[in-house]
């Protein structure tokens, strides 16, 4: 059976099993499970029915965002039941049916009712941005229970307020994909008490980036024209969208088409309103905007040669705006993700570099905080900075270092022992989005989830805590990538591995239902797995200013995705139906978009490769059409300039794909779509999940990670990805095993066999070198090690392919039963597939396919 066929059985299989429910403290699928009803239970609080009008209650003092939550709870409320709910203050409460809510220290009527011993907080005060949603009986002459939520702080009253909506059936992305929540008539809180928080990650959100083609010219040309692109109107419903998702950092768009963030004083003001801590990405340290402020000539923009006026222009920004909350971004690069300017050597940046530190948290300390150690600080070691870290750049030590991935959603690097003692900590800067070389990706989020979890979870296990920012490029359609990075970086305890295939229909069902979301998951999951083996952004082959060539794919494989994209398209088709009109919009904006226009991407791209002129004009048709869908009547015309389909025009094009041209003639025939020939009897091909047996080892276990992987159901890792190497000394008793049987039908042996290991393109944890050990039957253990060259053109190559191969002789092998023993010897490596061969790996892009014989 076809991979791809095989992977969608299984994981229709997985995706359909039944959910874990456990209490709302631990880890689980769905946080609500047992706590909202439509009937009156004992000892339930009144959320919503018809007997009494419910009020929404808040002290007047406290924070502007409790009020902002409150008032965007009563609206979800009103969205569900189709009743009014009011919003007064403690003195003003006219109806039984109350929701108390309110920051610890800020509402008397809650601290009463903590002091009375009617409150139970437990551990809540003095921890971050923490909630307590109870059912409180008795808090008031005259009523029997009230709905409370309460606050260790103003976000975490925020954020319990969110989590109430969320509960009762109201999207996060109920506004920003048009998710219509079921209708109910009554709701219930049921008896009992929740805590949630604090956080896994301190400091949790996102960059807008990249902005030119979608969310700008939406935002100027249709939602907030009057600001001539992003300005407080989009912000707004982009720091909603944030407590939604119980994120508290935002980078702000700050491309050249943009409007700084900060030249309208209302934008930094709002931030403040929500509570959202603004920061600066890493290539604007001070919280400025590079490209849109420095108005002085921009080779001045240079601490060797005018480190005065660049002092001066950050000095004016911490005087604006130092009385906010901000994480603010030190060091320098060049004015737009570029090298500083002014150094001419690696010894001389650093010395700048270190220079700026100092003078950068000196107007810190004017302007913010006496106390440094207070001021929340970053330094992002992103692309040309990274080495000069790594050579011994001196960053003081209570600054946070974020790690940067490879912009292909690839951690770059981990936190040594002697590292972590560092008292500011670590954290990541991810793309799900990204326009740079060796090909941008700015259309459709197509990051798998498994990926996100494998690369996070291994951050995060090594120390990366205090800041997670995802660059999500426009946002939409980037939804299910980014709530997923937000929710870990959340609570890393929510998707334990044994949990992750049940992220997407968990999804599905709050979206869209139960009915279907068996069925949408596992479209999404095919989706994902077909787009990681080559996203729609790379289907050109050639790299910019290089002659064009075909794709590396076989006829077979051809023929075989094109299969699968017009199969998923059907059953979006099939789903779309079985839904309520009012669910279209948001089915249309999060799956049937992206599954369509990735096929027709496909099928515009390959058909032409195949000289299928008719075919080809035909998918291109179609995808014109489903885009004018996104940017006209969608939802009333709400998107209008929304959506770009890449390549949307022709700037930027040292770093993007060329603009699709249908082939001159139709030269399609026969030939061309004739299977490749198979991998001889002499190649074993097998799944890295396919294992026979597996032995753990005292500190370190195999295990696969669902979903991950170009093929197959999964990829093999090692965890916990904190364990030390196992020498190949002791690797035959010591370290991690799987073992692979096979047969050779034949002694054809006089050629030498090679092992070759299909990997996901990871960093390694430490060093360059990505190893680990293989042997056959008895044989002694043998190193088989792949330096992963960051940056070179192996790397640009494997990113595109989403795989790297090494390989390894194992010698001569006779006819008859064998087994390949795989040995885990140093965490961070990832493993796809597995194949034995003779000579070459078979022609095709995606490797030799199952023809194992055992």
């Amino acid at each position: 059976m076809h991979a791809f066929a095989r992977l969608c059985r299984i994981l229709i299989g997985l995706l359909a099993s039944s959910l874990l429910l456990c209490s709302p403290v631990l880890a689980q699928t769905n946080p609500h499970d047992g706590w909202i009803s439509t009937l009156a239970l004992p000892g339930s609080a009144v959320i919503s029915d018809a007997r009494k009008p419910t009020q929404i209650v808040l002290a007047d003092g406290d924070a502007k965002v409790v009020q902002l939550a409150a008032r965007d709870l009563a609206a979800d409320l009103e969205l569900v039941t189709g009743r009014h709910v009011h919003i007064s203050s403690p003195s003003a409460i006219k109806s039984t049916s109350l929701i108390l809510v309110g920051t610890l220290g800020k509402s008397p009527l809650l601290d009463q009712l903590v002091t009375a011993g009617k409150l139970d907080i437990g551990n809540l005060r003095g921890a971050w941005e923490s909630f307590v949603i109870a059912s409180v009986a008795a808090p008031m002459p005259g009523v029997d229970n009230a709905v409370v939520i309460v606050g260790s702080d103003a976000r975490g009253t925020a954020f319990g307020i969110y989590e109430l909506s969320q509960a009762i059936g109201v999207s996060p992305w109920h506004w920003w994909a048009d998710v219509a929540p079921e209708k109910k008539d009554a709701l219930y809180l049921a008896a009992g008490t929740r805590r949630f928080g604090p956080p896994s990650v301190k400091y949790r959100g996102i960059f807008i980036n990249d902005e030119d083609w979608g969310l700008h010219v939406w935002a100027a040309n249709n939602f907030e024209p009057e600001h001539k692109g992003i300005g407080p109107k989009t912000y707004a419903k982009v720091f909603e969208l944030l407590l939604r998702l119980k994120a508290n950092t935002l980078w702000p768009a700050m491309h050249a088409v943009s409007p700084p963030f900060n030249q309208l004083a209302a934008n930094a003001a709002l931030a403040n309103d929500y509570g959202i801590v603004m920061g600066s990405s890493h290539a604007e340290p001070m919280l400025r905007n590079n490209v849109g402020e420095w108005k002085a000539a921009p080779e001045s923009y240079n601490y060797v040669s005018n480190a005065d006026g660049v002092r001066a222009y950050w000095e004016e920004r911490l005087r604006s705006n130092g009385g906010y909350e901000n994480i603010y971004t030190l060091g320098m690069r060049g004015i737009h993700d570029s090298k500083m300017q002014g150094p001419k050597t690696d010894t001389e940046r650093r010395q700048v570099l270190e220079t700026i530190f100092s003078d950068q948290r000196r107007l810190l300390n004017k302007y913010v905080n006496a106390d440094i150690n207070q001021v929340p600080q970053v330094f992002c070691a992103y692309k040309e900075v990274l080495p000069l870290y790594r050579q011994g750049l001196r960053v003081p030590d209570d600054v946070t270092i974020i790690w940067p991935d490879d912009n292909f959603a690839y951690v770059r690097s981990f936190a040594t022992a002697e590292e972590s003692k560092r008292a500011g900590g670590f954290g990541v800067y991810y793309h799900l989005s990204y326009l740079g070389a060796p090909l941008s990706y700015l259309w459709l989020g197509t990051t798998p989830p498994a990926l996100i979890w494998e690369e996070m979870s291994k951050s995060y296990d090594n120390g990366a805590r205090n800041i997670w920012i995802a660059n999500v490029g426009d946002l939409k359609p980037a939804e299910i990538g980014t709530e997923f990075f937000l929710q870990m970086a959340w609570d890393m305890q929510r998707w334990p591995l044994a949990q992750l295939p049940s992220y997407l229909q968990t999804w599905a069902t709050r979206e869209f239902g139960a009915a279907q979301s068996a069925e949408i998951a596992a479209i999404m999951a095919e989706y994902y797995q077909l787009n990681y083996q080559r996203k729609p952004e790379h289907l050109q082959w050639w790299l910019p200013k290089e002659s064009p060539r075909p794709s590396a794919l076989s006829p077979d494989e051809i023929t075989q995705r094109l299969a699968a994209f017009t199969q998923l398209q059907s059953r979006v088709g099939i789903v779309g139906k079985q839904l309520h009109a009012d669910q279209q919009d948001a089915f249309f904006e999060l799956v049937a978009y992206p599954v369509q226009a990735s096929a027709l991407a496909n099928l515009r791209y390959f058909e032409t490769e195949r000289g299928n002129r008719a075919a080809a004009i035909n998918a291109d048709q179609q995808l014109q059409a489903i885009n004018a869908h996104w940017n006209g009547p969608l939802a009333g015309g709400k998107w209008r300039g929304i959506m770009a389909a890449e390549p949307a025009d022709d700037q930027w094009k040292s770093m993007r794909i060329s603009k699709w041209q249908p082939p001159a003639t139709d030269t399609m025939t026969a030939a061309s779509a004739t299977p490749a020939t198979p991998p001889t009897s002499t190649t074993i091909a097998l799944e890295a999940e396919q294992f026979q047996h597996q032995r753990a080892a005292a500190a370190m276990r195999w295990e696969m990670i669902p979903g991950l992987g170009r093929t197959g159901a999964g990829s093999m890792a090692l965890f916990p990805t904190t364990a030390s190497s196992i020498p190949l000394a002791l690797a035959a008793s010591a370290a991690p095993r799987l073992d692979y049987a096979f047969t050779l039908d034949d002694a054809t042996s006089a050629d030498s066999y090679q092992f070759s290991a299909y990997l996901i393109p990871t960093h390694a944890l430490s060093g360059t070198v990505l190893e680990l050990a293989i042997s056959i039957d008895d044989g002694a253990p043998q190193l088989v090690q792949l330096d992963v060259k960051d940056g070179s053109a192996d790397w640009a190559q494997a990113v595109l392919n989403a795989t790297r191969i090494v390989s390894a002789p194992v010698g001569t092998l006779a006819a008859g039963k064998h087994q390949l023993h795989v040995y885990g010897i140093r965490p961070g490596i990832v493993v796809d597939k597995i194949v034995l061969h003779q000579g070459k790996l078979s022609s095709g892009y995606l490797g030799p396919v199952n023809i194992s014989r055992n």
